[in-house]
C-alpha cells in the first residue's frame, strides 16, 4: 500500500480519522482473513457500488483508503460495477501500489447494463496475466422470452498463480424485482452456466486434467441469489459448476444485513490439484464507517438516519466474499517424475 499521501494531507483531523481507521481496518483483516503465502491464492469478488459513480458526491478520502486496504489483503479481486469514469479506480491502484494491475471491460450500452465495467485487480508480484480476456455473447439457441442477451456482459481472463491456472469468468447478473427466482434472473444464470460448460474445454483440458499443472474454470461475481435452495442457485449447479466446501459452510450471506446469498465462487465440475483450505465474508463495517457521530459536521455528511444507507456508497452494499486455495504442487509433480517411464 502506497500512504504517503497521508502525509500530505492539510487537514490534521481528516489524517488521523483515516489513520486510525486504517488501523481498525487492518486489525480486522489480519484477524478475519488468512496471511498471504507463496503456497497459496486469497481470491475474493467483490461488488462495489456504483464505483466511480458521484451519489452523495462520491466517495470520500477515508474510504479509497479503506477500499484500497481491503483490496490488498488478496492476490485476486474480481469487482463488479465499476462505472464508466475510472477515476476512482485508477486511484485505488494508485493507492495499492506499482506492482498491482488490472484488466477491464468497456462500458456496453446494452439493455440493463447501467454502464458498467467489470474489472480483475491482481498482484502482478503473485498473479500472472495468461492472456486471455475476453467477453462472452450468447448464441441466438440461448435466447428466451424475457432475455436474448446477459445484461451485463460476462468478462473472462486467465491467471497463473504458482503452478495453477484459473480461467475466471465474472459477471453482476441482472436484479430486476426484489423476488428470489426473478425469471429473468434464473434465464441468465442458466444460460451463462450452460454456455460455460459447454465451452469448458476452451479454457481447460476437461479430459486429461493433470495434478501438477492444474487448469480450473472458475465463474464468480455478483448473481443475485438471494437463497441456496433458489433456483438461482441451482442454475449454476445443474450445469456442472459446484461452490467449494468451505464456502457451503458459510452460515451467512454476502449482502450488508448478511441474509442473501448474492455473491458466489463456483468451479467447473470439480478442483484438480488445489484444495479449498479456507473461506469467509469480511464485513468492513466492522471496523469503519459504523459511527455516524465520526463524521459529525463534514460537508456533504448523513444525518444518524441516513447514515446506513450513505456508508454503503463510501464502501458497498455486498461484503468481499474470499476463497483461499493452495496451489503449490512441487510434491504432486516429483511424484509423476518418480512415476515417469520416460516416454
Amino acid at each position: 500500500m502506497n500512504y504517503t499521501g497521508l502525509r500530505w494531507l492539510k487537514d490534521a483531523k481528516l489524517r488521523n480519522r483515516i489513520v486510525e481507521g486504517l488501523g481498525r481496518l487492518r486489525a480486522g483483516l489480519r484477524k478475519k482473513v488468512p496471511a498471504k503465502s507463496d503456497s497459496t491464492l486469497l481470491l475474493a469478488t467483490w461488488n462495489i457500488r456504483e464505483f466511480g459513480g458521484t451519489k452523495y458526491g462520491g466517495r470520500m478520502t477515508d474510504a479509497m483508503y479503506y477500499i484500497a486496504e481491503c483490496m490488498s489483503r488478496f492476490d485476486l479481486i474480481a469487482v463488479q460495477e465499476v462505472r464508466a469514469d475510472l477515476r476512482a479506480l485508477k486511484e485505488i491502484l494508485r493507492l495499492l501500489g506499482r506492482q498491482w494491475d488490472v484488466i477491464f471491460t468497456d462500458v456496453s450500452y446494452a439493455d440493463g447494463n447501467n454502464f458498467e465495467r467489470l474489472a480483475f485487480v491482481y498482484n502482478t508480484a503473485k498473479v500472472s496475466f495468461t492472456g486471455l480476456a475476453g467477453e462472452l455473447v450468447l448464441p441466438s439457441k440461448a435466447a428466451t422470452e424475457r432475455m436474448s442477451q446477459i445484461a451485463r456482459t460476462p468478462f473472462v481472463c486467465g491467471f497463473q498463480v504458482g503452478w495453477a491456472k484459473f480461467n475466471l469468468c465474472t459477471v453482476h447478473i441482472y436484479y430486476g424485482t426484489a423476488k428470489a427466482e426473478e425469471p429473468r434472473r434464473v434465464d441468465e444464470i442458466n444460460a451463462l452456466a450452460n454456455l460455460l460448460a459447454a465451452k469448458a474445454k476452451d479454457y481447460i483440458n476437461t479430459s486429461a486434467p493433470v495434478d501438477y499443472s492444474p487448469e480450473h474454470l472458475v465463474l464468480l461475481g455478483d448473481f443475485n441469489i438471494f437463497s441456496r435452495t433458489d433456483a438461482t442457485y441451482e442454475a449454476i449447479t445443474k450445469n456442472k459448476f459446484e461452490v467449494p466446501t468451505e464456502l457451503q459452510k458459510l452460515p451467512t450471506g454476502s449482502n450488508v444485513d448478511q441474509n442473501k446469498f448474492y455473491d458466489q465462487i463456483a468451479f467447473f465440475k470439480q478442483k484438480v490439484g488445489v484444495k479449498n483450505t479456507r473461506a469467509g465474508v469480511f464485513d468492513f463495517f466492522d471496523y469503519v464507517f459504523s459511527d455516524p457521530k465520526e463524521f459529525k459536521g463534514i460537508k456533504g455528511a448523513p444525518t444518524a438516519k441516513s447514515f446506513r444507507q450513505w456508508r454503503t456508497y463510501q464502501m458497498s452494499d455486498h461484503l468481499i466474499m474470499w476463497c483461499e486455495f493452495s496451489v503449490d504442487q512441487t510434491d504432486a509433480y516429483l511424484k509423476s517424475l518418480a512415476e515417469w517411464d520416460g516416454k
